[in-house]
């Protein structure tokens, strides 16, 4: 059976809502990026527990996902704050210009949270965020490093032997013959195999926000991912400096990176 919380809507907003009001502003103030009164996107908000945690901090809040049911989940979990006109919930894909053209320059930051891993194409997604940025904005990024135990997202799969750790792996091939001998339902394999195709490392994230005319402002590496608290009641635990220094072993030991990117 899949982790319990992924088909728990509600369950779902509330751990990406505590994961942000205590770990994700607290690393933005540090960096003195956050300040209330901002406006803030986020890109696949999914049901918009992370934007939830930014509104009541202050911020307007506008959360876009490509899935219409999300939404709509969110505009009911979020139906006070979405009255109040401190969130915009809306489907469309980023590069709409019809949808997106009244954004351009609109932003102080914007936030994707575990979901450039999913998305193809990730230079042309990176570039198109610039538009929606203002000057002086900031992104910021949340992602499991492809290499890591679950980097595949392999803990979705339904099987118990779907869920090995580093499974993701293999060859491809390999891989979704695999899944597929054990019985996933095809719904299943095709959503692993899409992180497979758009997997994502720490040194190819920083190769393409450098491609793509960003700084890194900061990196932080975690051991522990900070959710694994809500969902695991696993205390977080930012990765070992020696670690974290060390290209691709890095990748392998580290269940999160955060980053803020600046345009150069």
């Amino acid at each position: 059976m899949p982790l319990y919380f992924h088909g728990n809507a509600p369950l779902k907003f509330q751990h990406q809502y505590l994961v942000t009001l205590n770990y994700i502003i607290p690393y933005l103030e540090a960096q003195q990026v956050f300040r209330p009164g901002m406006h803030v996107l986020e890109v696949g908000c999914g049901e918009g527990g992370v934007l939830k945690a930014f509104a009541e901090r202050g911020c307007k809040c506008t959360g876009m996902d490509l899935s219409t049911s999300k939404i709509e989940n969110g505009k009911q979990l979020l139906a006070e704050e979405v009255a109040a006109g401190t969130m915009e919930l809306f489907s469309a894909d980023i590069y709409d210009q019809s949808t997106m053209d009244r954004f351009r320059e609109h932003f102080d930051l914007i936030v994707l949270k575990d979901t450039i891993e999913h998305i193809p194409d990730q230079e042309r997604v990176m570039a198109q965020l610039q538009v929606y940025l203002k000057q002086g904005g900031r992104l910021f990024f949340a992602f499991p490093p492809w290499r890591m135990p679950f980097g595949g997202h392999q803990q979705t799969a339904t099987t118990k032997w779907g869920k090995l750790p580093w499974m993701h792996l293999w060859p491809r091939g390999l891989y979704k013959t695999w899944l597929e001998k054990l019985g996933e339902p095809e719904a299943t394999v095709q959503s692993l195999l899409e992180i497979y195709d758009t997997r994502i490392s720490i040194d190819r994230f920083e190769r393409i926000a450098r491609q793509t005319g960003y700084r890194i402002v900061n990196r932080r590496l975690y051991l522990i991912n900070p959710i694994y608290r809500y969902k695991f009641g696993r205390s977080p635990r930012v990765q070992f400096a020696p670690l974290a220094a060390i290209p691709w072993f890095r990748d392998f030991v580290s269940t999160t990176a955060y980053y803020i990117l600046e345009r150069k």
